[in-house]
């Protein structure tokens, strides 16, 4: 039986189909009909347009429109904490200060927001790690804060870096660098680890840490400013100076140790300077007692001298008169504060002992009446002194 051109084969008339009925499905969506859109645009614009007929003057009216609606495509707004920069057929024009302001439609001219107020930071060495159950925690990221030392040690240093975009520097931050983010970490790293590759370990662990941070600070903005990056460094701030926490038990108890050396050394110098200007002052004075002492030895010694020769002149004058009144001086200071008794060993009768009358004790004011306790002995002085 032959086949007949208008059936599809030998199985009927139809769409091609295979021999268990059914022919080649298709294997994507129908692609739209264009010329039904456009039947159906037009008829949608028929019933809006007065009339129903699109003439001459419907198709200016559209023209009007499209034209009012690509001006009006022009406006933008610009937040206080922005900054617009024009671009016409993408080459910087001007910059655009924050409210309501206009430029060119697209394509003739475009306009990028960055936000130029806004402080940025990045944390080098340490990622903040959001938990629903323990909340914020931070992870410490070895890799980025592990870095060796001037003295060839290692030393762990998580540090923040805060930045902004410059006033007049939107235009470089926008074309001049592709990951703002990115240049920004990799910058504050390597201005990190040059700076700590400079110093020892010990300033870094103490007290260099603002010295540090002034540093990378410095080196981070000269090679910004060099790439032309638009970006300002406002802050480096170091979070957390350890050294590795393989060996951070051994740091401590070194830095134990030299603190214990410190302060023994401190308290040293602290005696030292209490006992040295004691001893110096004391020997000032032992000298100066010493100087004082030969100073009224010899003065007494030259008064002494002057005395002889004075009492010499006057023997050589008159002796005998100067060996009597010599005598009698001398048995005056010698006697003069002792009680005396006189004997007279030439009587005959009598106990010889002679009676002596003080005439200058009489003379003498009566001294206050003693206490009971001590009449005793002056009461047994004077009765020793009458019976001379």
């Amino acid at each position: 039986m032959p086949w007949s051109n208008q059936g599809g084969g030998p199985w009927g008339s139809g769409p091609p189909k295979g021999p268990w009925g059914s022919g080649p499905q298709s294997s994507g969506p129908t692609p739209p009909d264009l010329e039904e859109l456009l039947r159906r645009s037009q008829d949608k614009l028929r019933k809006v347009l007065p009339g129903g007929n699109l003439g001459g003057k419907g198709f200016a009216l559209i023209a009007l429109a499209a034209v009012a609606l690509w001006g009006f495509s022009g406006f933008f707004r610009v937040e206080p904490d922005e900054l617009g920069v024009v671009l016409r057929f993408g080459k910087y024009v001007r910059d655009a200060k924050p409210g309501l302001s206009y430029h060119l439609p697209y394509p003739v001219e475009s306009v990028e927001i960055p936000k130029v107020t806004r402080v940025n930071r990045i944390d080098i060495g340490m990622r903040v790690v959001e938990d629903a159950r323990r909340g914020s925690t931070m992870r410490d990221v070895p890799e980025e804060s592990l870095m060796l030392t001037g003295d060839e040690n290692i030393v762990d240093v998580d540090f923040s870096v805060f930045w902004l975009v410059k006033p007049d520097g939107a235009s470089n931050f926008l074309f001049n660098i592709q990951n703002p983010e990115g240049t920004v970490k990799a910058v504050a790293e390597s201005a990190m680890r040059e700076v700590i590759g400079r110093s020892e370990i010990q300033p870094i662990l103490t007290g260099a840490r603002q010295t540090i941070e002034t540093a990378v600070h410095e080196l981070m903005q000269k090679v910004l400013d060099s790439y032309g990056s638009g970006i300002q460094v406002t802050q480096v701030q170091m979070q957390k100076v350890d050294p590795p926490q393989q060996v951070i038990d051994s740091f401590r108890d070194v830095q134990a140790a030299r603190a214990d050396l410190e302060r023994a050394q401190n308290e040293a110098r602290t005696y030292a300077n209490r006992v040295v200007p004691d001893a110096r002052g004391r020997a000032a004075q032992v000298t100066q007692s010493a100087e004082a002492y030969r100073e009224q030895t010899v003065a007494e010694a030259r008064g002494q001298a002057s005395r002889f020769s004075q009492v010499f002149d006057q023997y050589r004058k008159a002796p005998a008169i100067t060996r009597q009144r010599m005598y009698l001086e001398t048995m005056e200071r010698v006697l003069g504060g002792t009680d005396k008794i006189i004997l007279d060993s030439g009587g005959s009768g009598g106990s010889g002992v002679v009676p002596y009358l003080p005439l200058n004790e009489l003379t003498r004011r009566a001294p206050p009446p003693a206490p009971p306790s001590q009449q005793s002995v002056p009461t047994q002085q004077r009765q020793s002194g009458g019976t001379r």
